[in-house]
């Protein structure tokens, strides 16, 4: 289970897994300073991910950080789930190197030789290690781009919202309105309307959430099955906006999106 744990995170994390040349930028100074705060993953060997392939990273200081995600391929196989993982920072010069550990015996290693950054983005040539009881089962290098994420929703997601899909982007979509209250402990409650009355949907179990910047990611068991959506999120006062990138079975793309209001 160890093994394929690690298999899958660094297939996601990887993505393609295709090493290509990344432009020369002159911005790469004081890296330390510039890279405080969080970065989402948003490309990939030079293709946009998929909001359920995103992985939000926050530096609180030149020697920590944590990242969280919520992967999807086969959660039954041990697809992470991972909240604020804890790992070591080191960085020399315009080298970042990210240490952590996600299953005992299991070292994830993350070099970024940052090629360009600024106040809203930037790219690295990257390399990860995944090493298992001191065997290394992967060695991989890419190009990466992430995005400054400058919000967060982690506070203002509590409490309860109403809404509906305002697109076809979404397979658990029935076209009615739906309410979510989303929990300080990291649970939520799914309510369904009963004639005039909203009531628990007993029906789920699991029923977890968090909110990593702006990327809220929800996972739930119906019928012994385990299902997750992710979302990139908006909230101003009483309105809140979701959409996501997401992708047929064809390997086209679309845009799904979600509007909520709050519920008094």
């Amino acid at each position: 289970m160890k093994k394929l744990f690690v298999v899958l995170a660094a297939t996601l994390i990887c993505g393609a897994c295709l090493f290509t040349s990344c432009k020369k930028d002159e911005d790469n100074t004081n890296v330390a300073e510039k890279i405080m705060g969080r970065w989402m993953t948003q490309e990939m060997a030079g293709r946009t991910l998929l909001t359920n392939e995103k992985i939000v990273y926050n530096f609180i200081s030149s020697t920590k950080c944590y990242y969280s995600a919520s992967l999807n391929s086969n959660p039954d196989a041990g697809a992470p789930w991972t909240y604020l993982e804890e790992a070591n920072v080191v960085i020399d010069g315009n080298k970042v190197t990210i240490t952590s550990n996600p299953v005992e015996g299991t070292t994830l290693v993350e070099e970024y030789n940052i090629t360009s950054i600024n106040d809203n983005e930037f790219t690295a040539n990257q390399n990860v290690k995944i090493i298992v009881n001191g065997s290394t089962l992967v060695d991989v290098d890419d190009v990466v781009r992430f995005v400054k994420v400058k919000v967060d929703y982690t506070s203002a997601i509590l409490g309860t919202w109403q809404g509906h899909c305002t697109s076809e982007g979404s397979v658990f979509d029935d076209g009615q309105e739906h309410r979510w209250e989303y929990r300080a402990d990291g649970t939520y409650v799914y309510y369904a309307k009963d004639g005039d009355n909203w009531v628990p949907y007993e029906g789920n179990t699991l029923n977890e959430y968090f909110v990593a910047g702006n990327l809220l990611c929800t996972r739930w068991v119906d019928n012994g099955v385990e299902n997750r959506e992710w979302w990139e999120i908006t909230i101003d006062g009483s309105q809140m906006h979701w959409t996501a990138l997401r992708q047929n079975e064809d390997g086209t793309t679309f845009t799904a999106t979600f509007e909520m209001s709050k519920v008094n």
